[in-house]
C-alpha cells in the first residue's frame, strides 16, 4: 500500500473514530458470532467420533443393565469411555463395521486395521484385522440386526440430542450476533457518511469563488454524492467483509490448532498467498478506478452542463455533436469498465475455490495413505473440511471486495482533496451597519500571475452617492466588484468601507450589508415569498410584501393563483425575465444593504417593466451607497460619480454633465448610443470608440458577477 492510501486510510479511520462506540460493539458482535458459528465443527466432531463412530470402540461385559449399558444376548455391556475409576470391566468385546453389517466380536483386539469379514461359514463368520504392519489377527463374530445393533447405540441418543440441541442454540445465536453487528455497521456507515456529507457541503461554502471558475458544477456534485455513496460502500461493505474475514480466519485457525497441529499447518501459507493475492490485485485496480472514477465525473459535468444549456444546444443544432462527445466519454468509462471486469474474473472466487479443492486432495490423499496417523479420525477429517471451507468464505468475500476496497479509495482521495482546499471558515454574528463609505487605493489585481486586469484603481465613494462603472467588455467593471464582494483580494493596494481594511473584515460578515441584483437573477425552489426572504428569520412576512410593494411588483405577482406564494421551480425559468428580476430587487431591498451592487439590472427586460424598475430604483438607492455596472449610458445619467474604464485603468471621471462636456470617450459612447448624429471628424472619431468597445478584451477575464 503506498503513502497515500496508508494516508487516506488513516483519515477514514479518524472519521469512523467518531462513531466508536457502535463499530466497537458491532466488532464485539461479530466476534461473539464467530465464536458461536465455529464451536460447531467441534461439536459435531464430538457427535462423529464419539457417539456415532464411538460405537467401535472397546465394550466390556457389566455386572448387571445400567444407564449407559446395552444389553445383548442376556448379557449387558459398557463401553470403555463410560466405566468410572475403580469400577472393574468385565470381558472385552468389539462393534465392528464390515461393509453395510455391524459384527459383535469377542476378546481384546490386538490392534487396529483393515478390517473383512469371512462369511462362507454362516453359522459361525470369522473377522479378520490387518495391521499396517501387515499382522494379521481372526476373531470369530456374529452379524447383528438392527434392535441388536439400536441396543448399542441406544445409550448414545440423549447426548446427541443434547449436542444438536446445543449446535443449533449455538446458530441461533450466531444469527442474533450476526444481525446486530450488521445493523451496527449500517446505522454507524451512514452516520459516518452523512457527517462526511455535510464536511464536504460545508466545505463548499467555505471554498473561494475561484475554485468554481475552473471545476464544473457536475464534478462538485459527483463527489458530494457518487464519491460519498462509493465511501459508505466500504464501511457497510468492505470493512465488514475484511473484519469479520480476520476475525474468522484468526479463530478458524486457532480452532485447527486445537483439532490437529499438522492440519493447521496446511492451512497456513493461506494467509501469505492472499497477502500476495491483494497486492498484486490492487496494483491494476487502483489504475483502473481511477480512470473510471474520473470519466464518470466528467460525464456528470457533462450531462450537467447539457441540461443547463440546452436551449443552445438545440438552437445551434448542437444535438449530434453532443451526443457524439458524450459517446467518447462513455465509451472511455466502458472500456475502463471491462478491463476492471477481466482483473476481477482472473482474481475471482474460482481461484479460492481451485486452491481449496488442492488442499482437500492432498489431506484427503494423506488421511487415505495413512501419512497423518491414528489420531486424525474421521470426525477430526469431517471438522477439518468444514474448518476449510468457512475459512474460504471471508477469503471469497475479501477477494469480491477489493475492486469496492479501491473504488473507495480513490473516491475517498478525490473526497478528501476537496476536504483539503484552502477555504476560509464561515464567520459567525453580525457586524454593525455600515455608513457607506467605501475608498479603492491604488488597487491592481490578476486572475492569473503577473496578467493585470486592474492597473492603480483608486476613488471614493461616500454614503448615498451612486458610482457607475462603465467600459468595452474586459476593461475591469465586474472584477472591481469581485474585489469589494473579496470574492478574490488585490496583489496590491486596498479597498477600505468607513476606513478599515476589508481584509481585516471576515468574507461573511464583510457581505451582511451588502446586497446585489445581477443582470441574470438566480432564483430558488421555492416560493416567491421564500426567494425574497432567502429563509432568513429575521425578514418577516410583512418585511417581504413591503419590499415587493416598494419595487411595484405586489400587484403583478398577487394576480398568481398562488399569490406570494406561487410555486418558484429551480432558476425560476416559469417567471418571465422581468418578474425574476422584480423579485431580486425586492430580495435586496428586504435586506436593507448598506452598499448596493447593480450589474446591468435592466439589461434583460421590456421597457415597460424598466419604467418600474427605474421608479423603484430610486427608493432601492436612497440612503445607500450603490455601484452600478451599465452597458445602456442612459440609465445613469443620474450617477454622482461615472468611472470610464478601458484595459483595467480608469481613463475618464466625474458625472454625466462633466464628462459630455469634456467630449472624451464618454461623450462618444453616449452619442452612439443615443443614436445623435455625428459630424465630420467626431462621427469618425466615434465609429472608432465603437469598433473599440465592440472589440474582444485583450485577455478573457473570469467574471463571478457579470
Amino acid at each position: 500500500m503506498n503513502t497515500d492510501s496508508r494516508r487516506t486510510g488513516a483519515r477514514l479511520f479518524r472519521y469512523a473514530m467518531l462513531f466508536r462506540r457502535p463499530i466497537l460493539t458491532a466488532l464485539v458482535l461479530l466476534t461473539l458470532a464467530a465464536c458461536a458459528e465455529l464451536a460447531g465443527p467441534l461439536i459435531a466432531k464430538r457427535m462423529i467420533d464419539r457417539h456415532i463412530l464411538g460405537i467401535e470402540m472397546a465394550w466390556y461385559e457389566a455386572p448387571g443393565p445400567g444407564e449407559s449399558t446395552a444389553a445383548y444376548s442376556g448379557k449387558h455391556y459398557k463401553r470403555s469411555d463410560h466405566w468410572l475409576p475403580g469400577e472393574k470391566p468385565g470381558t472385552e468385546v468389539r462393534i465392528v463395521q464390515s461393509g453395510m453389517g455391524y459384527y459383535f466380536a469377542e476378546g481384546p483386539f490386538a490392534s487396529d486395521g483393515t478390517r473383512t469379514v469371512d462369511t462362507s461359514a454362516p453359522d459361525a463368520p470369522l473377522l479378520t484385522v490387518t495391521s499396517p504392519s501387515g499382522d494379521r489377527s481372526t476373531y470369530p463374530a456374529r452379524q447383528l440386526t438392527a434392535p441388536e445393533l439400536y441396543a448399542f447405540y441406544a445409550p448414545e441418543f440423549r447426548p446427541l440430542l443434547m449436542l444438536a440441541a446445543g449446535y443449533f442454540g449455538l446458530l441461533v445465536l450466531s444469527a442474533l450476533f450476526t444481525y446486530g453487528q450488521r445493523y451496527l455497521l449500517q446505522i454507524s456507515a451512514n452516520r459516518v457518511i452523512g457527517r462526511m456529507r455535510e464536511d464536504v457541503f460545508a466545505q463548499v461554502q467555505r471554498l473561494p469563488i475561484q475554485y468554481f471558475d475552473n471545476l464544473p458544477a457536475g464534478k462538485v456534485v459527483s463527489r458530494i454524492t457518487n464519491d460519498t455513496e462509493s465511501i459508505r460502500e466500504l464501511y457497510v461493505a468492505v470493512l465488514a467483509n475484511f473484519f469479520s474475514g480476520i476475525i474468522y480466519m484468526t479463530a478458524i485457525v486457532g480452532a485447527l490448532f486445537l483439532l490437529d497441529t499438522r492440519l493447521a499447518l496446511i492451512a497456513l501459507p493461506l494467509f501469505p498467498l492472499l497477502y500476495l493475492w491483494i497486492k498484486v490485485y490492487r496494483r491494476f485496480a487502483e489504475r483502473y478506478n481511477e480512470e473510471i472514477r474520473s470519466r464518470l465525473s466528467d460525464i456528470n459535468g457533462m450531462i450537467n452542463e447539457a441540461i443547463g444549456g440546452m436551449p443552445i444546444i438545440r438552437a445551434f443544432r448542437r444535438g449530434r455533436q453532443t451526443m457524439e462527445e458524450f459517446e467518447t466519454l462513455n465509451g472511455e468509462h466502458y472500456t475502463y469498465q471491462n478491463k476492471l471486469l477481466s482483473l476481477n474474473s482472473i482474481t475471482s472466487h474460482n481461484l479460492v475455490n481451485v486452491i481449496r479443492n488442492v488442499i482437500f486432495l492432498g489431506v484427503i490423499w494423506m488421511f487415505g495413505g495413512g501419512l497423518l496417523g491414528a489420531a486424525v479420525t474421521v470426525g477430526v477429517l469431517y471438522a477439518f473440511v468444514d474448518y476449510m471451507n468457512r475459512m474460504f468464505q471471508p477469503i471469497v468475500g475479501i477477494v469480491n471486495q477489493l475492486s469496492n476496497l479501491e473504488t473507495a479509495l480513490v473516491s475517498a482521495n478525490r473526497v478528501f482533496e476537496l476536504l483539503d482546499q484552502e477555504g476560509t471558515d464561515v464567520a459567525e454574528g453580525r457586524l454593525d451597519r455600515y455608513r457607506g463609505d467605501v475608498s479603492f487605493e491604488s488597487v491592481s489585481f490578476a486572475y492569473k500571475e503577473n496578467d493585470y486586469v486592474l492597473k492603480e484603481i483608486g476613488f471614493e465613494a461616500r454614503q448615498g452617492q451612486t458610482v457607475a462603472l462603465v467600459g468595452h467588455t474586459g476593461s475591469g467593471k465586474s472584477s472591481i466588484l469581485n474585489l469589494l464582494f473579496r470574492f478574490y483580494d488585490p496583489q496590491h493596494g486596498r479597498i477600505t468601507i468607513d476606513g478599515r481594511d476589508i481584509r481585516d473584515i471576515p468574507r461573511q460578515l464583510l457581505r451582511q450589508h451588502m446586497g446585489i441584483v445581477l443582470q441574470d437573477p438566480y432564483l430558488f425552489t421555492g416560493t416567491i415569498a421564500s426567494n425574497v426572504s432567502l429563509g432568513d428569520p429575521n425578514i418577516s412576512r410583512e418585511k417581504v410584501e413591503k419590499a415587493l410593494r416598494d419595487v411595484g411588483a405586489y400587484d403583478m405577482f398577487s394576480a398568481l393563483p398562488g399569490g406570494i406564494d406561487e410555486p418558484v421551480i429551480e432558476k425560476g425559468s416559469t417567471l418571465s425575465a422581468g418578474q425574476r428580476q422584480l423579485i431580486s430587487f425586492a430580495r435586496a431591498l428586504a435586506f436593507d444593504p448598506a452598499i448596493l451592487i447593480l450589474d446591468e439590472a435592466t439589461a434583460s427586460i421590456d421597457s415597460e417593466t424598466e419604467a418600474v424598475i427605474q421608479s423603484a430604483l430610486e427608493v432601492l438607492k436612497r440612503g445607500r451607497t450603490t455601484f452600478i455596472i451599465a452597458h445602456r449610458l442612459s440609465t445613469i445619467k443620474n450617477a454622482d460619480i461615472i468611472l470610464v474604464l478601458d484595459r483595467g485603468q480608469i481613463m475618464e471621471r466625474g458625472n454625466h454633465a462633466e464628462l459630455m462636456a469634456r467630449k472624451g470617450r464618454y461623450y462618444q459612447m453616449y452619442l452612439l448610443q443615443s443614436g445623435e448624429a455625428l459630424d465630420g471628424g467626431r462621427a469618425e472619431a466615434a465609429a472608432d470608440a465603437g469598433r473599440e468597445a465592440a472589440a474582444p478584451p485583450a485577455a478573457a477575464v473570469p467574471s463571478t458577477l457579470s
